[in-house]
């Protein structure tokens, strides 16, 4: 999940129920869509301060830092920590495929797990990347599922379970760091121990309580103006324990590429890369770009910043170039084996 990037998937998932047309069920109450067409703009300019403030924060942060010595950090690495980083980039995107998987179990639909893997894989790695998730990780979404059957109501379904998964990782992830490494992380995020227990307790208490709720008869939520099922307990435990696999392999990425002298435990380190995370989100910008870099500088400040940040480059490439470079390749390749077939088929019809 990705995170920084990832991760994403509740907005992605909102913006593609836009475009799906209405009808599976009653519509929303007029005057519910017109109060949040009103404030709508506050959730607009609050992203734009998120983000504004945060390049502010990075500028302010590496304008000490020279080219010679980020360039002598980003190249730093040793092969071990290389190797680790893309370990841990694999487990990441192959948790991100159970994603889809467990939404396609949810919906009953038999999809083969290679289509799975590819239209989940190519989707988050592209739009993690470019942003704008409805245009590049949806128009994806619909070219390969589109191909086994599903609807475009079906696709936007998918992403809003696969949006549930996500953010019940989070959850769990962030309220056990919190709460297990409340003392180190207050003198790191400027906070007291209080402070991030009770938020920690608090986002634990949320994921108990959902599973509780689901668990109790079937449920169902409103999205836009159609209406979805969500998973009942085994599926969402299994939502929970994906998610949170996704979110500990990418932050692994990131802490295994950090300097040799880091001293911060690795628990400790996961709540600083969620609350990052969580920023980049908020501020609506690509992969959390400028305001997941600032916020790990801030609560890294005791460690060398020019180390820091090429850290961060390298996870970067690692995370999101490398697996980008990737997508677009198995997406062309998708499509010239989808046309050789298809030129098959005609030829094998007109004989």
């Amino acid at each position: 999940m990705n995170f920084a990037g990832q991760h994403k998937k509740l907005g992605e998932a909102e913006a593609i129920a836009d475009a799906v047309p209405a009808g599976e069920v009653s519509d929303v109450p007029t005057a519910k869509r017109s109060f949040k067409g009103r404030y709508a703009w506050i959730g607009t300019i609050a992203s734009i301060v998120i983000f504004a403030v945060s390049l502010y924060v990075l500028w302010r942060l590496v304008e000490t830092v020279t080219w010679a010595e980020l360039h002598a950090a980003f190249t730093a690495a040793t092969p071990a920590q290389l190797g680790l980083a893309f370990l841990f980039v694999t487990v990441s995107y192959l948790f991100l495929t159970c994603y889809d998987a467990l939404a396609l179990r949810q919906l009953r639909i038999k999809v083969p797990y290679r289509t799975t893997a590819l239209a989940s894989f190519t989707s988050y790695a592209v739009s993690f990347t470019l942003g704008f998730p409805l245009l590049t990780a949806g128009t994806i979404r619909y070219w390969i599922y589109s191909g086994r059957g599903l609807s475009a109501a079906k696709i936007a379904a998918l992403t809003v379970i696969a949006g549930f998964t996500f953010w019940l990782g989070m959850g769990v992830v962030l309220g056990l760091s919190l709460i297990a490494e409340a003392g180190q992380l207050a003198g790191l995020t400027f906070t007291s121990i209080r402070l991030n227990q009770g938020v920690g307790l608090a986002a634990l208490l949320s994921v108990v309580a959902y599973l509780a709720w689901v668990s109790l008869k079937r449920r169902s939520v409103r999205v836009k103006s159609w209406r979805l099922e969500l998973p009942g307990a085994s599926v969402s435990l299994s939502q929970m324990v994906v998610g949170i696999g996704d979110v500990c392999a990418a932050a692994a990425t990131l802490y295994v590429l950090l300097p040799a002298e880091t001293s911060i435990g690795f628990t400790t380190f996961v709540a600083i890369y969620v609350l990052a995370a969580m920023l980049g989100i908020a501020s609506n910008a690509p992969g959390g770009l400028g305001v997941f870099e600032a916020t790990i500088l801030l609560a890294l400040s005791s460690l060398p910043r020019d180390q820091v940040l090429g850290s961060l480059l390298l996870f970067r490439v690692c995370y999101y170039l490398v697996p980008f470079v990737i997508a677009l390749l198995m997406l062309g390749a998708y499509e010239v084996v989808k046309r050789v077939r298809a030129g098959r088929s005609r030829r094998a019809e007109g004989t």
